[in-house]
């Protein structure tokens, strides 16, 4: 698994939620907000294919991507990329 990836898709997730919390944003302006979540979930499911592109994509983020358990997600991507950074030191 690529740590570049999974940071990449760390932020994503982490956008998204940000975005579903705005509820000022959204009701301010709704299409606005509807588009940026679109936009957010079409980056999480390209950092997800690239993800599985590799060839070894841990089973447990596999599935909660695929269940769409994104904050579940993130903390697992980002306990992930702890990881990541303690193996590198």
């Amino acid at each position: 698994m690529n740590a570049s990836t999974l940071q990449h898709l760390s932020s994503s997730l982490s956008e998204r939620l940000r975005l579903i919390a705005d509820h000022e944003f959204r009701d301010r302006d709704p299409a606005a907000h509807l588009k940026k979540l679109q936009e957010a979930s079409e980056v999480i499911e390209r950092c997800e294919v690239l993800l599985l592109s590799e060839g070894s994509v841990d089973p447990k983020l596999r599935h909660y991507l695929k269940q769409r358990s994104y904050d579940k997600a993130l903390t697992h991507a980002q306990s992930l990329l702890k990881m990541f950074r303690e193996d590198g030191d």
